[in-house]
């Protein structure tokens, strides 16, 4: 039960951030743009972007998993 649970968060992280990387990565290419970021900045603020929703998804999906590991249906 402890090992299945420990998978099923895991694999809740990795899909968070999975998907928060990818909206955090087009989130963060608009603001460059419509911000005008100049020069090199924009990769910077683009990756800082992805890497801030991608941990925030990917937090929220884990303790998501974590409370449904402790139902039983």
């Amino acid at each position: 039960m402890a090992n299945e649970c420990l998978v099923r968060v895991a694999s809740g992280v990795a899909l968070g951030a999975a998907l928060g990387g990818s909206v955090g990565a087009i989130f963060g290419t608009y603001e460059a743009i419509r911000y005008r970021v100049p020069g090199l900045l924009k990769i910077r603020y683009v990756g800082q972007t992805t890497v801030k929703c991608g941990a925030m998804f990917g937090l929220f999906l884990g303790a998501g998993s974590l409370i449904h590991c402790g139902k039983s249906y």
